[in-house]
């Protein structure tokens, strides 16, 4: 007999675990199919080093955009802190190693430092201006993430005018240019236009706006205590406890729906089966969902390189700063706002840009618990390395890569990082990489775009609907690939049940 239940949820990442807990919670019998077997997506820890205790967030690794109110809905038991430092640029600048350091909240260090990078307080007095107007669009906008769609008017009568021509009108890079003199200060502010996304600071379609904007209007990026596994864990624990089957191990191979009833063919050990349902919830990217309902469809593709390092000890750097106030925060590596554009405009075309532009910080400075003894982490996030880079030799690029982020890191060091990094059981090096095309085949992103596709702005022309709809009314997106999706935020998976929620039938 086939089963059924009032929703399916194909895909058990975060979002989708999100949905699951919120729909059994109202009462509606939910099944979740995942392919892997375990749940959670890209939002796990793993302990990739034999014989070596941590506990390392593989993919994702920093949380944002998770609103306060669905973890207070859900009774989520996760803890996030804040990280001392925001950042710590290293710069060589008329031969000696200087750097520009960035308070969590900027006080007289931040604006000493830019001082002595600059050479006066203008950049910083701009830099404080310019923030504090974001910070105050980036309040009122951010509880509209979790409301129907609103229509661009309604948005926009909630941005001070200045900002809506900076931010939604006119490329992300002019506003930077106009705002900041210095290169290295540019550079801070646009890598947040920028990470997981391929583009030009400069490009019309303002797809690097899109990106700014979901990066700022989370707020303060935080640690998951714990690694991100705990916070999946806690998501598993409410959505079983609410009553919803989480089933692992389940390859969907076909979604039909009407608008009325809705079929999910999957595989098992033990073989085929099909489970109907009144709703289908897809955590899935979009174009994975179309050719799941044999549907053609041009995959996106993903451009970064992550890596993950385990430290026996922190590095010192050449300008003398603390390690631990530099790898606090991110430390941007080669990402002076010249230096992002050149990196695209070369990997554009095909070439390794040179240098490589990436970022990094260090989880255990704030959370140590995911470490046992003296232990430190390292994650690299590299930008502008498209997936057509390994296309050819995923893994000799790979290699290739990782040792010129290595060295690109060597030369801001007063010692290798080499020398810094430890060994597992078997005596090799504790480092691990993950290119576009791994997070294809190991969580089935179509070319290993970690947002499933080019980032939306949150609203429409007219509005309405929840940012979830598809062609059909009983299918629905509730991941990153929904209109309000991206960043481990389970605002897709929310928005996916309350509009079930407030359209189900009796």
């Amino acid at each position: 007999m086939t089963e059924r239940y009032d929703v399916v949820v194909v895909g058990g990442g975060h979002n989708g675990l999100v949905a699951a807990a919120y729909l059994a919670r109202a009462g509606k019998s939910v099944l979740v199919l995942e392919r892997l077997s375990r749940v959670g997506g890209a939002a796990v820890s793993a302990s990739p080093f034999p014989g070596v205790p941590a506990r390392l967030s593989r993919y994702s690794y920093l949380v944002s955009l998770l609103p306060n109110a669905i973890v207070d809905d859900l009774g989520l038991r996760i803890g996030l802190r804040s990280r001392a430092v925001s950042s710590y640029t290293p710069v060589t600048r008329d031969g000696r190693p200087r750097g520009l350091l960035v308070e969590r909240e900027p006080g007289e260090a931040t604006a000493a430092s830019f001082r002595e990078l600059t050479g006066s307080d203008q950049e910083f007095t701009r830099w404080m201006s310019w923030y504090s107007s974001l910070s105050d669009m980036a309040a009122a906008l951010a509880p509209t993430l979790l409301q129907p769609v609103p229509s661009r008017a309604d948005f926009r009568a909630l941005v001070a005018k200045p900002l809506w021509e900076q931010v939604f009108e006119r490329p992300i890079g002019v506003a930077i240019e106009e705002t900041f003199a210095d290169d290295v200060v540019r550079g801070v502010v646009a890598t947040d236009a920028l990470i997981g996304t391929h583009t030009s600071l400069h490009d019309p379609s303002l797809l690097a706006n899109r990106c700014f904007l979901c990066h700022l209007i989370g707020g303060e990026w935080r640690v998951p205590v714990g690694g991100m596994g705990a916070v999946t864990g806690e998501l598993s624990r409410v959505a079983r406890e609410a009553g919803a089957e989480l089933r692992t191990s389940a390859h969907v191979t076909k979604v039909d729906a009407d608008g009325v009833t809705a079929e999910v063919t999957y595989t098992t050990g033990d073989g085929e089966q099909v489970v109907a349902a009144d709703y289908v919830l897809s955590g899935v990217a979009p174009t994975v969902l179309d050719r799941l309902r044999g549907r053609d469809a041009t995959p996106p593709a993903g451009s970064q390189l992550k890596i993950n390092v385990l430290l026996s000890r922190l590095p010192r750097l050449r300008s003398g700063v603390d390690p631990t106030q530099a790898f606090a925060g991110t430390l941007h590596l080669d990402e002076s706002f010249v230096e992002l554009e050149n990196a695209y405009t070369a990997s554009k075309v095909g070439a390794v840009p040179d240098p490589l532009p990436g970022e990094m910080y260090c989880h255990t400075l704030t959370d140590p618990s995911i470490v046992d003894g003296q232990f430190h982490t390292l994650t690299l996030f590299g930008l502008h390395v498209p997936a057509a880079l390994f296309t050819r030799d995923n893994a000799g690029r790979r290699a290739e890569l990782v040792a010129r982020y290595l060295a690109g890191l060597n030369r801001h060091l007063a010692e290798p990082v080499e020398d810094c990094v430890a060994t597992d059981e078997d005596g090799r090096p504790c480092i691990e990489a993950r290119t576009p095309l791994d997070l294809e085949d190991e969580l089935a992103m179509p070319g290993g775009h970690i947002f499933h596709g080019d980032l939306s702005w949150p609203f429409t022309e007219d509005g309405g609907g929840w940012g979830v709809e598809t062609d059909v009314p009983n299918l629905l997106l509730c991941g990153s690939g929904a209109l309000r999706g991206g960043g481990v935020s389970g605002i897709g998976g929310h928005n996916a049940a309350r509009a079930v929620l407030s359209s189900a039938r009796p």
